[in-house]
């Protein structure tokens, strides 16, 4: 029924539309519905023109069958610090009210051209660069969080009103919100994106990513923007036989019930499934790494807002102000050292997690939180986002108040695909048997 093809994935839907059994129309008409029912529960769009939808689906149904490209009709959410020509992008702040260059970012661009339906602007904290959480809700308690700064990405996924959605992430702003809203975020290698055409918080830790509710579409995207491995990612990966490793990391301390209980599960359910999981940790120079990373993202804030500040100062946040006032705390002494310490770790980390063929870590300290005024905690992200290291969040698992809680695997930087292969593996397991099921 074409009343419940917004629950299909990118992939499914896409061989709907190559099978000729639905037109891009059908489908778009199924999303607008959706978000016409969810929207005021979970509010995470930015903007989003209906009209524009139909005709955008309209064009896309009226190119020949010969002609049309990987990712015909599949919905993209986007986020709202990325340019889009045809619509706002307001970054959630006073200073870009009604903003609307005509321009795409270098991200929109691929999409458009590999046939991608353009479908709204979602949510964000101010420039994705604040704690402080926009309008949006999280699908399965209104009461909760989404998590930020992808908050409407990764709702409007989550709730089923985009098979799609565009993040980024400079501590944890990609991975954090697909766990609070149970579906798959995959943070690739740093850099393998283009970054060209969205407001930039950090040259040194930004990194576009994407939101999906399953791992074919999560290669299905890494296929559109040519991210590769230098060895193919093995088609016949199992579970079973596979070695991995659980590491805590140095903020375990952080960590609540829910995440304690859920890692423990995954490693049972791995070795269930005759894996070898072994617990590792980092070696003790590493345990400066969130001091490190709170460092660069302080002094690159300071770049980054300038502009922002000097002619707007006003109508800017504390905490971005207070970036660019940092100079006094930070010193470049200071920062160096941060810059230099972390690229030292990259290499040492990499041959790490060479050895497994993934690490197992928490994505988040537990369930998403209550209230919508903040976004949660990015403690167990950041350290990755630092490492430049690939990471997928894997969903299946709750917590004590039945919300979702997801999983992190990561790998060495530039084995993309090599981790996307394990998780849709390890995410067949943990779907199924983690305990945890989408009510949306």
């Amino acid at each position: 029924m074409t009343s419940e093809l917004y629950r299909c994935t990118a992939t499914q839907i896409l061989t709907k539309i190559k099978a000729g059994e639905i037109s891009v129309k059908d489908y778009a008409t199924s999303l607008l519905e959706r978000i016409a029912a969810r929207d005021e529960a979970v509010q995470a769009w930015a903007f989003l023109d209906p009209a524009y939808v139909m005709e955008q689906a309209k064009a896309l149904d009226a190119v020949p069958l010969a002609e049309r490209e990987p990712l015909h009709g599949v919905a993209i959410a986007v986020k709202d610090v990325i340019y889009t020509k045809d619509m706002p992008t307001q970054f959630n702040s006073p200073v870009y009210n009604d903003h609307a260059p005509k321009i795409d970012a270098g991200s929109i661009m691929v999409l458009r051209q590999a046939g991608a339906l353009i479908l709204g602007k979602t949510t964000t904290t101010e420039f994705a660069a604040t704690t402080v959480g926009p309008k949006t809700r999280n699908p399965h308690d209104s009461k909760r969080t989404p998590g930020g700064s992808s908050s409407g990405s990764g709702a409007a996924v989550g709730d089923f009103q985009a098979p799609i959605g565009l993040g980024t992430q400079t501590g944890g702003s990609t991975i954090r919100p697909g766990s609070y809203n149970g579906i798959y975020a995959f943070k690739p290698t740093w850099n393998t994106i283009t970054r060209e055409g969205q407001k930039i918080y950090s040259l040194i830790l930004d990194t576009l990513g994407f939101y999906a509710r399953s791992v074919a579409d999560l290669e299905l995207l890494a296929d559109t923007f040519a991210i590769l491995d230098d060895v193919p990612a093995p088609k016949d990966f199992t579970v079973k036989g596979a070695k991995f490793a659980f590491l805590k990391t140095m903020v375990w301390p952080s960590v609540g019930s829910g995440t304690n209980a859920t890692l423990d599960k995954a490693v049972s359910l791995l070795r269930a499934h005759g894996a070898e999981v072994e617990e590792i940790t980092f070696p003790e120079q590493l345990n400066n790494l969130p001091a490190w990373h709170a460092t660069v993202l302080a002094s690159e804030g300071r770049t980054a807002f300038l502009p922002e500040y000097t002619v707007a100062k006003d109508k800017i946040s504390e905490q971005l102000v207070g970036h660019v006032e940092n100079s006094d705390k930070i010193t470049r002494k200071a920062q160096l050292e941060a810059f230099d310490n972390i690229a030292a770790a990259r290499p040492v980390v990499d041959g790490i997690l060479s050895r497994y063929a993934a690490v197992l870590t928490p994505s988040v300290p537990d369930e998403a939180p209550l209230g919508i005024e903040r976004t949660g905690s990015a403690a167990f992200c950041l350290i990755w986002t630092a490492l430049h290291t690939p990471v997928v969040n894997v969903p299946g698992f709750k917590g004590e108040h039945g919300m979702p809680i997801g999983v992190s695997l990561v790998a060495p930087r530039y084995h993309d695909r090599h981790l996307l292969a394990v998780s849709k593996k390890v995410g067949d397991v943990f779907e199924v048997e983690g305990g945890w099921k989408s009510a949306v």
